[in-house]
C-alpha cells in the first residue's frame, strides 16, 4: 500500500520541485498556528483527534457531497482536541484546501498525507496546519526522517511520526521523534487490531506523546487506550460513517 501511496505523490512532488527551481517557494503561513501538543495534553490522556476523510482505501467513498465546514464545527463543539485532515486525493479524496476551509474553529489541524519529501513539508508550513504526519517507513533511513522532522519544527509544525512495527519505532527515536502514532492497521490485509497499540504503548518513554490510530469506534476503547497511557486516540472512519458525526463524537469523548 505504501508503495502505491508513494507513486501517487510523484506528480505532486515533481510540480513542487519545478516551482522551487523557478523561484516559487511557498511562503510560511503567517496566521495563528495553535499548539497541537498543548491541545492534546489539555484533554489527555485519551484526547480525541477527530478525522475528516471523504474516502479510504479499505472502504472506498465514506460519504458523498461532504461539507468540511460542517465537520469542523461538529468536531469543535463535541470535544475534539484536534482535527486530522486528509489531504491526499487519489485514495482519500482529500485536498490541501481542506486545511484552509477547516481552520475557523481554533482547533489545531494535523495534515495527514504521504509526506516524504522536504518540499511537501515546506508546502504544509504554508498552510494553517499545526502538525504534519510523517510515516517512518516511507523514509529511506533515520537521516531522511530527521531532516523532515527538523524542517517541520522550524515553522512550528509538530511532526507526528507514525509507526507500524518495532523497526519503525527504533527509526523514529533515532531520528529524534517525540510524538509517536501507533497505527493498528495491517498494511497488507488492511485489517485492524488494538493489540498493536496494547503492545507498543509499553515502550512509551517520559517526554513522549503517544497517539493510537485506527480501529477505535467505542467509548470503552478510548478509555482503555487512555488507561494504557495513550495521550490521544485518532478516530476517523466511524465518525465519517455516522449519520450524526457530532453526536458520535460526543459519545466517544464523553461530552
Amino acid at each position: 500500500m505504501l508503495d502505491k501511496f508513494r507513486e501517487a505523490k510523484q506528480l505532486e512532488i515533481e510540480s513542487l520541485r519545478k516551482d522551487f527551481m523557478e523561484g516559487r517557494i511557498p511562503a510560511v503561513y503567517q496566521g495563528e498556528r495553535p499548539s497541537f501538543t498543548e491541545a492534546i495534553k489539555a484533554k489527555g490522556p485519551g484526547a480525541i483527534i477527530a478525522e475528516f476523510k471523504p474516502a479510504s482505501p479499505s472502504k472506498g467513498v465514506l460519504r458523498e457531497n461532504l461539507n468540511p465546514l460542517d465537520y469542523a464545527d461538529a468536531y469543535a463543539k463535541n470535544g475534539a482536541a484536534a482535527i486530522s485532515v486528509l489531504t491526499e486525493h487519489k485514495y482519500f479524496k482529500g485536498t490541501p484546501d481542506f486545511l484552509f476551509m477547516m481552520n475557523g474553529t481554533g482547533l489545531p489541524l494535523l495534515r495527514k498525507d504521504f509526506i516524504f519529501d522536504p518540499l511537501q513539508v515546506a508546502m504544509t508550513a504554508s498552510s494553517p496546519a499545526s502538525a504534519v504526519l510523517l510515516i517512518a517507513r516511507m523514509c529511506d533511513d533515520a537521516g531522511h526522517l530527521k531532516q523532515l522532522i527538523d524542517i517541520a519544527r522550524m515553522p512550528g509544525l509538530a511532526p507526528v511520526v507514525e509507526i507500524f512495527d518495532q523497526a519503525d519505532l527504533d527509526l523514529a527515536r533515532h531520528a529524534g521523534a517525540d510524538i509517536i502514532q501507533v497505527n493498528n492497521r495491517d498494511l497488507d490485509t488492511l485489517t485492524t487490531t488494538l493489540d498493536q497499540g496494547r503492545k507498543f504503548i509499553k515502550q512509551k518513554r517520559d517526554g513522549e506523546l503517544w497517539i493510537c490510530a485506527s480501529g477505535v469506534s467505542e467509548r470503552a476503547q478510548v478509555e482503555e487506550m487512555a488507561g494504557l497511557g495513550f495521550d490521544a486516540v485518532l478516530i476517523g472512519t466511524c465518525l465519517m460513517e455516522a449519520d450524526d458525526p457530532g453526536a458520535k463524537l460526543a459519545e466517544l469523548t464523553g461530552a
